[in-house]
């Protein structure tokens, strides 16, 4: 618990078995719980996840490989309906650095932010630490996430991640984009709820590990994924004209949205949840 707040961090996780355990032994001690969700892996990620015997982590299992947006609608709802305050996001790859999670919590912790995105490409050795095609071709996805979404994030591809939960009450959990192109659509979302961004540098860490990320992903599915986010907003605005008195005028940022009936979004997602037969 850090400030009152509790915080929970989920973690998608698809054969991951060789770096799964680090990545749960290095969880700060103010984590309050921890959601592995294991993305129908192959391999034994949810043993070896059990393993760490960690009382905070509970390890959900996909039956199939849904995607690793999906993994996160899953480790959200579960986190939030648990009772978290904020949910953090670190990859079951172990490379995002457990001592930057603080500083990516601090802006939501204060209020400045409902949702804090970690930025790999401003740090001083990224060019040295990440290979060149990543640097490259997440700047340039970076510019179109810009563009379509209107936000000023630097590096929009980056996973590490926190969610204040007035923000998850607005989000349609269970439509978020299952595969790779997800923080785009999420994006998208958060802009559409009039939710605060802020962009906080994080180290940037590459070893062994390989990236699911494929070229038809860059070249296709993402900038499919912002068509339709573009579509989205394109589509509010004229309904907003359309209706001038609506509530879409309504500033969402600073509020403590958090109603009965604005849990419908976690809700539903739970509700299909339990539709894919999702175990822990």
């Amino acid at each position: 618990m850090l400030q009152h707040a509790q915080i929970a961090v989920v973690v998608p996780a698809y054969n991951e078995a060789r770096h799964i355990a680090a990545t749960l032994r290095s969880m700060p001690a103010y984590v309050d719980r921890v959601v592995v969700v294991d993305d129908g892996s192959r391999d034994d990620t949810s043993a070896r996840a059990q393993a760490v015997g960690d009382p905070r982590v509970t390890v959900l299992r996909h039956p199939d490989n849904l995607g690793v947006g999906a993994a996160l609608s899953t480790g959200y709802t579960r986190a939030f309906a648990e009772g978290a305050d904020i949910v953090a996001v670190m990859a079951g790859d172990n490379q995002m650095d457990p001592q930057d999670l603080r500083e990516l919590l601090a802006p939501v912790l204060a209020g400045d932010a409902d949702y804090t995105k970690g930025d790999r490409l401003s740090h001083p050795q990224a060019l040295r630490r990440m290979p060149l095609s990543r640097f490259i071709g997440n700047q340039v996805l970076s510019l179109g996430t810009r563009l379509v979404t209107g936000l000023a994030v630097r590096d929009s591809q980056c996973g590490y991640t926190a969610l204040h939960r007035r923000a998850a009450l607005a989000l349609p959990m269970h439509e978020l984009w299952r595969g790779y192109g997800y923080p785009n659509d999420l994006l998208g979302r958060l802009v559409a709820a009039k939710a605060r961004v802020r962009d906080v540098m994080v180290r940037p860490i590459y070893a062994d590990e390989a990236s699911g990320i494929r070229l038809r992903h860059a070249l296709a599915v993402i900038p499919f994924v912002l068509a339709r986010v573009l579509f989205r907003r394109a589509l509010a605005a004229l309904r907003r004209r359309a209706t001038p008195g609506s509530a879409l005028r309504a500033r969402f940022a600073g509020q403590d949205v958090a109603s009965d009936g604005e849990d419908l979004n976690l809700g539903r997602a739970a509700a299909e949840l339990d539709e894919l037969g999702i175990t822990s």
